[in-house]
């Protein structure tokens, strides 16, 4: 079969690239980017072809006119290549697979209600959207999972540290560091959302630099003050960083979850705290990360403060961490069973939801 995979952030590179793996062998796939340096950097690294639909625009009407631009693209491309499925996080594809013979699966883990443009112009046109169980959809076209993205590509049977990343580096993986996260705040559904500010991210350092190593990986540019502490390694080895570090900090959604399924001890400060699904299940049904407004800045502090006096503080994260792989499955192994097997695989699912623990390859 032809597959395209289209991406429109670096962590979407992630999310997919272990579906690549285990299926380029038997099929044709396709991979579709907007310009962005990151992503480019990780699909380099891992030796993925790529088709490059343009740069992103920044505001909500260049954004609108990029979703059209990459909608004539995109069927171009899905024409050519005789495009048998799409997967995608965004909303492009799914326009596409409407006048196309192509089937569009869409993989979205944010509430209906914390990102209304993708669900009134995306999830319509999709045909499946691959769902966390923690979050409840207004579509039956949604396809719930027991897990989460992060562990697509962080799942034990997946993913195994790196320790050489530490080679030539003057800390190893048994020094006592902190990453931290900061990010610009720029898709369609952050307007009007905010994290930690300029003043909030000293008191911060400045508060984390008496216990150990701190290290920075920004979205946007990381200020000049702020520079001595930027990422030391490549960001295809990020992870292996967060997996060995004693705490990680900051205001992205994604990372928040990526420590937490690590079994790094994770603190955010955001104005989504509190309000999105898998998140808040990480949250307070497995106690493996915690979340602050911004207004809530000193209650943040404090938890941070704790965690740091806490003795044993990533044994007691992977005793905890080990409940939630028991409850989740593999996601990779289920939706390669998914594709291979449709649309025979999304009738059994709805019938038996319980069949994703049983599917995996």
């Amino acid at each position: 079969m032809n597959i395209l995979i289209d991406i429109s952030h670096p962590g979407q590179v992630h999310l997919f690239k272990n579906i690549y793996f285990k299926l380029k062998a038997k099929h044709n796939i396709i991979w579709t980017t907007r310009d962005i340096p990151i992503a480019k950097k990780l699909l380099e690294q891992y030796q993925i072809p790529y088709i490059n639909l343009g740069k992103k625009s920044n505001s909500i009407f260049g954004k609108a006119i990029d979703i059209i631009l990459q909608d004539i693209k995109l069927f171009f491309i899905v024409k050519k290549h005789k495009i048998n499925f799409g997967l995608t996080s965004g909303i492009a594809l799914p326009h596409v697979s409407r006048v196309t013979k192509m089937k569009s699966f869409v993989f979205d883990d944010d509430d209906d209600e914390a990102q209304p443009l993708a669900t009134k112009y995306g999830h319509p046109y999709a045909d499946a959207i691959f769902t966390p169980k923690a979050i409840k959809r207004k579509t039956e076209k949604a396809i719930y999972y027991n897990g989460t993205h992060e562990l697509f590509y962080l799942h034990p049977n997946i993913f195994l540290p790196d320790e050489s990343i530490f080679n030539g580096l003057d800390f190893d993986k048994n020094t006592k560091y902190f990453v931290l996260r900061f990010v610009a705040f720029k898709g369609h559904h952050d307007v009007g959302e905010s994290g930690i500010s300029f003043e909030q991210k000293k008191q911060l350092i400045d508060l984390l630099k008496k216990y150990g190593r701190v290290f920075i990986t920004s979205e946007k540019e990381i200020e000049k003050e702020f520079e001595a502490y930027r990422l030391p390694v490549a960001p295809h080895q990020i992870h292996s960083l967060l997996y060995y570090a004693s705490l990680f900090i900051g205001d992205s959604q994604t990372m928040i979850s990526e420590a937490a399924i690590m079994g790094v001890p994770a603190v955010k400060c955001n104005t989504f705290a509190g309000r999105l699904s898998v998140p808040n299940q990480l949250e307070h049904t497995y106690d493996l990360c915690y979340s602050y407004q911004p207004k809530d800045f000193n209650l943040f502090l404090d938890k941070i403060n704790e965690l740091l006096s806490t003795n044993n503080l990533k044994e007691n994260w992977n005793n905890k961490l080990q409940k939630l792989i028991n409850d989740a499955i593999n996601p990779t192994d289920f939706f390669v069973w998914v594709l291979e097997n449709y649309p025979q695989s999304l009738d059994q699912l709805k019938v038996n939801p319980n069949l994703q623990f049983t599917c995996n390859n």
